[in-house]
């Protein structure tokens, strides 16, 4: 389902992949964030995703009451602390995502798929 924001002269609607590739641009600006994971199902094998292919390693549900749900498979940096990581990524993108599309983010899960040691 696409969300939906009534203006005064008709309806504005957003695909959810323009919302996964946003939040996936915001996600690998926050710090101990290394990227996002894509998994093969069939050999459960962890895959770190070039820039230009984030939205494969988030997914969105816009739910009835046109509040979003986000997914998110990422490789954190070796030494940083995950809770740390994963309180600075849910900030960041709630506040950000909220301000650029008009609604509301209803939760955020995040999937820690990986270590990675920071080049």
């Amino acid at each position: 389902m696409n969300g939906r924001i009534n203006s005064g002269l008709g309806q504005i609607v957003i695909d959810t992949d323009v919302i996964a590739t946003y939040a996936g641009s915001v996600a690998v600006e926050c710090f101990g964030i290394i990227g996002m994971a894509a998994i093969s199902m069939k050999d459960g094998l962890v895959k770190l995703l070039r820039i230009d292919s984030l939205k494969h390693g988030i997914s969105v549900k816009i739910t009835d009451d046109n509040k979003i749900q986000l997914n998110f498979h990422v490789i954190v940096a070796y030494g940083v602390n995950i809770s740390t990581i994963a309180d600075n990524l849910v900030n960041n993108v709630k506040y950000k995502v909220e301000a650029f599309t008009g609604m509301e983010i209803d939760k955020i899960n995040i999937m820690v798929e990986g270590v990675r040691a920071i080049d």
